[in-house]
């Protein structure tokens, strides 16, 4: 089994834990009621499209700041009203990843997607939310560019 860095690591294991689809979709609709709009201090609408994640159909975009300690703040806006996979993912990453520094963000790998929703997600909403990841893992390669 893959293993993720800091609290990531606790978080997929709850999804591992949880095969009945139905239960695992709740869980994510717990995690989307988790997430935080990305506040106006980092970025206002109508957002720049180079934060603008490649190929989400929810139109996520993500931004990412430096702590005064080195470690890294990840945050983000899901443009879609109903993109609950999306906002679920962004509220997973940065709850499991933000304050963590660059080379552990770096190494993560876009299979983290499969192991929160499983295998069965659809190609479309696959591609989008690795798209997610992804990108995250871009900005930490970057230090926040």
């Amino acid at each position: 089994m893959k293993s993720y860095p800091g609290r990531l690591q606790g978080i997929v294991e709850e999804f591992r834990s949880v095969p009945e689809q139905d239960m695992r979709a709740e869980l994510l609709i717990e995690f989307a009621d988790k997430f935080i709009d990305v506040p106006e201090e980092i970025a206002k609408r109508p957002f720049s499209p180079s934060n603008l994640v490649p190929g989400c159909e929810s139109e996520a975009y993500i931004w990412c700041t430096k702590l005064a300690d080195g470690g890294l703040k990840f945050h983000f806006a899901v443009e879609n009203p109903h993109g609950v996979s999306a906002k679920s993912l962004a509220a997973i990453l940065d709850e499991g990843l933000s304050g963590l520094n660059a080379e552990e963000i770096s190494a993560l790998s876009e299979d983290i997607v499969y192991d929160i929703f499983g295998r069965n997600i659809s190609m479309g909403k696959g591609q989008g939310l690795m798209g997610m990841v992804a990108m995250l893992r871009s900005l930490a390669i970057q230090n926040c560019g």
